[in-house]
This record gives structure tokens, sequence and C-alpha cells, in this order.
């Protein structure tokens, strides 16, 4: 889900270019996006990924059913994928833009910035939520969250 869209409820027209993005980082890594134990300790895949590509260790991404890929393959596939998770919707490429590059290659992709990144509940808020009581009566607790 786009950042603006989880935070805001505003969709805009590059929300599906950053779904996207983490689909393909699906697709490279094998990994889902809600998959906590297989992104080696990072709080999520776009997360991971990123430092993987931060790190130059992009060749350790891809999943092993896909081996026979060429390495410049997987590196253009997180390099799109990378852009198209950016926080920002502007610093996302067309979806066009997308299609023509990874179906044709490109050498002069801009270097993408760090991704949107979204914490996951904090343990201790998880504890505090555990430790409400609640009636044993007819009556029911509601906690309101956004989104």
């Amino acid at each position: 889900m786009a950042p603006e869209y989880a935070m805001e409820g505003v969709f805009c027209t590059k929300s599906d270019v950053y779904s996207f993005g983490v689909l393909l980082l699906e697709v490279v890594t094998g990994i889902r996006r809600n998959s906590i134990s297989e992104t080696m300790g990072f709080p999520s895949l776009t997360v991971y990924s990123w430092n993987m590509w931060k790190e130059a260790r992009t060749s350790e991404l891809p999943d092993s059913s896909i081996l026979d890929t060429s390495s410049d393959e997987v590196l253009l596939c997180v390099h799109v994928a990378l852009l198209c998770v950016q926080e920002n919707p502007d610093d996302r490429p067309l979806m066009s833009s997308v299609v023509f590059v990874l179906e044709n290659g490109s050498s002069t992709l801009t270097s993408p910035n760090r991704p949107a990144y979204f914490a996951r509940q904090s343990a201790a808020v998880n504890q505090i939520r555990t430790d409400i009581q609640t009636s044993v009566n007819s009556f029911t607790l509601t906690e309101i969250e956004g989104r």
C-alpha cells in the first residue's frame, strides 16, 4: 500500500507504481512483503532490499528459483523496484517508463533514495494492549486506530 494512501487516505496516479515496486521485490527475492522472518532482521522487504542495494549486495537478493537469470537483469529489477517505492509520488517513475525499462534495459536510471518505511507496532505497544483488562460483563472495549 502506497504511503500516501496508508497515512492520509489519498490515492494518486502513482500509488499503483508503489505497489508494483513491492511486487517486483517479492518476485525477485521470493519473500512475501509481510514475511518478517525472512527479511534478515529488517522491518520490511523494502528496507531489506534498500540496505542490500546500499551495501552493493544485490547479488544476494534473488530467490534460488531465478538463479539462471543474469545478475544484470536482477540488478535492473531491484533498481526499478526501489525507484517505484519512493516515499514521494513525484519521485516514482511513470508506469509506462517502468515497463519500457524492464523490456529494453537502461543504463541511465537515477539513483533511488531511501524508500518509504512504516514501523510495525512495537513490542511495548503490543504488551500494553495485552495488559488491558476488558469487562467480563456484556461490555466490550473498542480501540480505534487510524490507517
